[in-house]
């Protein structure tokens, strides 16, 4: 992986994320994967992220990002699961009942992964 810069920063920093739908249901499936996968990588574009890799699962969702170091890892979490879940509910409302109206949990997980060698 290269390193990113900006005017006074050059970085590399790489999240994991992975999250699930409220009640770990099965509901990312079909034509509801693609548009969230669809969904996920907008949102990343429109922070400035590069989606490295994404894998949505029926009950769960793995996102593998570099981010601007202008965001926390806190932030980026809450604003790609919050977006992501009114775009998706707005398109496939049926979801709200499946979910009780809430399409993600409130938790998450992410991990950092980078390239930090003694020549850096």
């Amino acid at each position: 992986m290269e390193y990113k810069s900006t005017r006074h920063v050059k970085y590399l920093c790489n999240y994991h994320f992975v999250w699930i739908p409220k009640y770990r249901r099965k509901v990312l499936t079909g034509e509801v994967a693609e548009y969230t996968k669809e969904v996920l990588r907008t949102i990343a574009e429109e922070l400035g992220c590069e989606v490295l890799a994404l894998e949505v699962m029926p009950d769960h969702i793995h996102l593998f990002v570099n981010c601007p170091p202008r965001y926390a890892p806190s932030y980026l979490a809450n604003y790609f699961k919050g977006k992501s879940a009114r775009l998706i509910l707005k398109k496939f409302p049926e979801l709200k009942k499946a979910t009780n109206g809430k399409l993600w949990t409130r938790s998450y997980f992410v991990s950092t992964a980078g390239n930090v060698s003694s020549e850096t």
